[in-house]
């Protein structure tokens, strides 16, 4: 015999709902939205990041922590 006689039953919430789901399928339409793109173009992301590095380097602030 069980103690308890009531059962409680909680109703699904729909994580999207509320206007969510309509707020990120406008944000998606935007025109600065960001997409995942499977390709990426190697060479251009490598140049970019040796202009940052050479740009970093020529601050006179700079320093290597092997030097210090």
């Amino acid at each position: 015999m069980s103690l308890f006689k009531h059962h409680i039953a909680f109703k699904n919430i729909d994580p999207l709902g509320g206007g969510l789901r309509e707020e990120i399928q406008n944000e998606q339409l935007e025109p600065q939205a960001i997409t995942l793109e499977e390709t990426i173009n190697e060479q251009q992301l490598d140049d970019y990041w040796q202009s940052v590095e050479s740009d970093i380097e020529s601050d006179p602030e700079w320093f290597k922590f092997s030097e210090e």
